[in-house]
């Protein structure tokens, strides 16, 4: 769960109001973000240009790694010998399923 100090939270009456200052005040690194309230629920959370590309970049990075994970797996299970495979039909045989039923 994220937290939020004090001077991160606005409503959203005071952020249209101060819009200007809370962008500067990202930019300049005095803040890391804002959470805008609507009726004391948070709505949104605005961060600076820097922020979301960084955190694109980490979710294109993680992306990556799980494809990498996936062929490497894959990788794995061509590499089997064909006489470790265990046929649909032995399959459904061992699992007491009636083929002619699927």
């Amino acid at each position: 769960m994220v937290s939020y100090t004090q001077n991160e939270l606005l409503s959203i009456t005071d952020f249209t109001k101060s819009i200007s200052k809370v962008l500067g005040n990202l930019k300049e690194h005095t803040v890391e973000k804002v959470g805008v309230l609507k009726n004391n629920k948070l709505e949104a959370v605005v961060i600076s240009t820097n922020e979301y590309e960084r955190l694109k970049e980490i979710e294109e990075l993680m992306n990556s790694i799980e494809h990498k994970e996936i062929y490497e797996t894959i990788q794995s299970r061509i590499d089997i010998p064909k006489s470790d495979y265990v046929s649909i039909e032995d399959m459904a045989k061992k699992l007491n399923i009636n083929m002619s039923n699927l």
